[in-house]
C-alpha cells in the first residue's frame, strides 16, 4: 500500500449556512388626491440587484383608504411617491403657520381643500405677474410644479391627501420624520427622469384627443432608454414583454410614472441610510425630491 493514510479521502464540500440575500422591496407610486376606478393610484413594486431593477407587479388602488391600508406595517420597502412632502418656507412664513414640519403637516391636514385654495389664491393675488407662486428649494433643479399649486396639477391637494397618510402609517421620512425604518418614503418626481431622456417631448395625457401616436412613440423611446440604463441614475429597468406592452399601452402615463418613481426609489436605496441621497443642506420644512 502506497501513500499516506487518508491521502485520497475527498474533502467534504463546503456548505454555506448563511441566509440567502433577499433583495429589498422597492416601490414607486403615481398618486392621485381623488383616486377612482378610472384614475387609480398606481404602485409599481420591484427589486434591485446589481444595478438592475426588476418590475414585479403593478398595484391599482381606487380609494385613499386602500392606499392607507397598503402602507401598513406588514410590508417592508423603500419607496418614492409622486407628491410633495412639504410647502415653500416663504408661503408658510407669510401665512404664519408652524415652522416645524410635523406641526405644519398637522395644521395643513386640518384644513379643507376650499380653505387651502382660498388662502393660496389670496397669496398669489397679492404678488406681481410672473412671481405668483412661492417655490421650494427643490422645485427649480427638479423642474417640478410649486407644491402650493392647486390646479394643473393639484399638487397642494396631493400633499394634503398623501403626507398625513404616510404619517398615520408610521413610515420613515428621511430628514423630516423618524418612523419605521423598514418602510422608507422619499418624495419622487417622474418628470425629472423623463425629461432627462425625452427633453420636452410629451409622453402622456389623460385626454383621449391628446393620446397621439407621437406620445406613444415617446413612451417606447423612454422605456427603451430605461432598459439600457441611459440615465444618470446608474440603474437599468428589467420588464417582461407583457409588462413593456402594458406600460406603452397606458396612454395616461400613470403606470410609466409609477415605474419612473420605482427607479428613483432604487437610486435612493442604493445611496442608503440615513439620507438616501437627500442633501445634508435640505430645508427640513420644505423637504426634497430624491435624485434632484
Amino acid at each position: 500500500m502506497s501513500g499516506t493514510p487518508g491521502s485520497h479521502v475527498a474533502k467534504a464540500p463546503h456548505v454555506d449556512l448563511s441566509p440567502p440575500v433577499i433583495p429589498s422591496v422597492l416601490i414607486g407610486c403615481d398618486f392621485s388626491s381623488s383616486p377612482s376606478q378610472r384614475k387609480p393610484i398606481v404602485i409599481a413594486e420591484g427589486t434591485e440587484s446589481g444595478g438592475r431593477v426588476l418590475l414585479a407587479r403593478l398595484h391599482r388602488l381606487a380609494t385613499l383608504d386602500e392606499f392607507a391600508d397598503w402602507l401598513g406595517p406588514d410590508r417592508s420597502w423603500t419607496g418614492a411617491f409622486d407628491f410633495p412632502f412639504g410647502l415653500p418656507r416663504e408661503l408658510v412664513e407669510y401665512l404664519a403657520w408652524p415652522l416645524q414640519w410635523p406641526a405644519l403637516i398637522a395644521h395643513y391636514a386640518a384644513l379643507g381643500r376650499p380653505e387651502i385654495r382660498d388662502l393660496f389664491a389670496a397669496f398669489c393675488d397679492a404678488r406681481p405677474v410672473g412671481q405668483k407662486f412661492a417655490h421650494r428649494g427643490a422645485d427649480r433643479p427638479a423642474g417640478s410644479s410649486p407644491s402650493m399649486k392647486w390646479v394643473n396639477p393639484p399638487v397642494a391637494y396631493m400633499l394634503h391627501a398623501g403626507v398625513p397618510r404616510l404619517l398615520a402609517a408610521g413610515v420613515h421620512l428621511p430628514g423630516l420624520h423618524e418612523g419605521d425604518l423598514r418602510r422608507v418614503a422619499l418624495e419622487g418626481y417622474p418628470g425629472l427622469l423623463a425629461r432627462e431622456v425625452l427633453g420636452q417631448r410629451s409622453y402622456k395625457s389623460d385626454e383621449k384627443l391628446k393620446q397621439t401616436p407621437e406620445r406613444l412613440i415617446a413612451r417606447k423611446d423612454l422605456i427603451t432608454a430605461l432598459e439600457h440604463g441611459q440615465t444618470r441614475l446608474g440603474v437599468r429597468l428589467k420588464v417582461s414583454h407583457a409588462q413593456r406592452d402594458a406600460l406603452i399601452d397606458d396612454a395616461s402615463g400613470d403606470s410609466l410614472d409609477a415605474v419612473l418613481c420605482l427607479l428613483q426609489a432604487a437610486w435612493g436605496a442604493r445611496q442608503g441610510a440615513p439620507r438616501y441621497g437627500l442633501p445634508e443642506a435640505m430645508d427640513a420644512l420644505e423637504g426634497w425630491i430624491v435624485t434632484a
